[in-house]
Parts: C-alpha cells; sequence; structure tokens
C-alpha cells in the first residue's frame, strides 16, 4: 500500500472548556472527525474546527453520538430506531449546515463511541444510522470499523465506505476494540502504537490483545484526539509510516 489515510476526532471542546490540540493535529491529520454537539462540541467549536481543516486541505467529517455531554457519548443507550435515525439526521444536517456555511463540504461519516461500539456489534442499527445520514447528505463515504458489523451494513447497502483502524485501541478478536475499562483497552504510547499502526498497514490487518492476526482492508486508521498523547502520537504515527514508504492521502471511499 503507497498511502493510507490518518483521521482523527476533534471539535470536542465546550464553551470556555477546552479538549484536545485541534489545530495542531490539523497540521498531521487528512480527515476530521468533528462532534456535533450532541456527545461534545458546540457551534462555534465546530465552526472554528471546519474552517481550520478545510483551509488546509483536510477531510471534513460529521461525528453524531449519543445525546451525552457528561458520558462524552461513551455510556450506551436503547433508542427506537425511529429515535436514532432521528438523532444522526439531526448532527448529519448541523455538520452539513455548517460545513457550507465555511465554504466547505462534508465529505464522510463517522460514528462516536458508544454509538459506533453499538453498530459494530448490530448489522441492523448500523444500516439504520447509516441510512439516516445518507437521506440528508446521500453521497457520504460512510467510515466504518473494518470487519465488523459496520462494514457489513456499509455493503449490504452499496454506500462508498473507508475501512478503519484505530492506532490507540485494542482489538478483539472479532475486529470489534476492547471494551475502555479492561487493562490494556487504550494504547497510550506513541512509539508502540506508530509501530504497530506501520505493522497493521503494512500487513494488512489487526493484531487482537489475545493474540494471532486478523486479515482486514485498511483505508484510515484513527487516533483520538482527546487523549493525552494525541499529538505526539499522530506525528510519531505519521513519522513512522513515512518511514516505512506509506504516505498520508485522504481517503476516496471504496
Amino acid at each position: 500500500m503507497a498511502s493510507i489515510d490518518l483521521n482523527a476526532d476533534m471539535g470536542e471542546s465546550f464553551g470556555p472548556w477546552r479538549m484536545g490540540r485541534d489545530t495542531e493535529l490539523l497540521s498531521v491529520v487528512t480527515s476530521a472527525n468533528i462532534a456535533c454537539g450532541m456527545h461534545a462540541g458546540d457551534p462555534d467549536v465546530m465552526a472554528q474546527t471546519m474552517a481550520t481543516a478545510a483551509a488546509r486541505g483536510v477531510g471534513l467529517g460529521a461525528h453524531p453520538g449519543f445525546a451525552d455531554l457528561q458520558g462524552f457519548g461513551r455510556r450506551r443507550f436503547d433508542l427506537p430506531r425511529q429515535t436514532l435515525q432521528n438523532l444522526v439526521a439531526y448532527q448529519v444536517a448541523a455538520a452539513d449546515g455548517m460545513a457550507r456555511a465555511q465554504g466547505a463540504q462534508l465529505r464522510h461519516l463517522k460514528l462516536h463511541g458508544a454509538m459506533g461500539n453499538m453498530t459494530a456489534e448490530d448489522e441492523a442499527m448500523a444500516r439504520a444510522a447509516y441510512e439516516a445520514a445518507l437521506r440528508v447528505v446521500p453521497g457520504l463515504i460512510l467510515v466504518v470499523i473494518a470487519g465488523t458489523a459496520q462494514e457489513a451494513a456499509a455493503r449490504a447497502m452499496g454506500a462508498p465506505r473507508a475501512n478503519e483502524v484505530f492506532a490507540d485501541r485494542a482489538y478483539n478478536a472479532d475486529a470489534t476494540l476492547v471494551d475502555r475499562r479492561l487493562p490494556g483497552a487504550v494504547i497510550d504510547d506513541p512509539v508502540s502504537a506508530a509501530a504497530r499502526v506501520a505493522r497493521m498497514v503494512r500487513s494488512g490487518g489487526i493484531e487482537p490483545l489475545s493474540g494471532g492476526f486478523v486479515p482486514l482492508e485498511i483505508d484510515t486508521v484513527c487516533l483520538h484526539g482527546d487523549g493525552a498523547t494525541a499529538l505526539a502520537m499522530a506525528r510519531a504515527v505519521a513519522s513512522h509510516l513515512a518511514e516505512s514508504g506509506i504516505t498520508l492521502a485522504p481517503f476516496t471511499g471504496r
């Protein structure tokens, strides 16, 4: 593989409370997943983050999650299908409108936190969320956790997709992410994470925490922008990939 996309979740500050180093991250990554105000973010933060990303040629993505500011969208909610779809549509519409207001275009969708984890396990739920988003902005590229129900849903729908792996999260054998509450679930050392990413991209697969190897199609690598070492990790990953002969470039969708 000659190139790979590097994406980060961002736009998660709220009013005077700051999270992450978005401006600096946007000098490294090629795609930005921007919070839509439900799990994090606000209109000012969304506008500023989108304007900066667009000015730097970074792809803009909506990053909708559950309406859970206190839990940062990482708590699971059992919602009726229509409520889930309305929640996703509401956030995608906000992201699309804000992108247009900045003279830019929304390119992709990536589900956040618990909503992302639940849809990685439940194809029907993933399809409901994706259908809602695509009704608002047809043609969005769906960023899916590779090898999970998210990818299966996107394939079944015939929707454009980008398969994602994570730089800073450990994997289960079924390609889902290890629960954050468990030991080893979060990888916060930039050097080890960078080496791991290069191995995944070169080999075309993931290394589950339990051992072994799971082959996957990989289009993009995610960093969580809220982590204390996010910027150092982004720089380390980009550097390690470059040393491996792999350049960074925005995904175009399968």
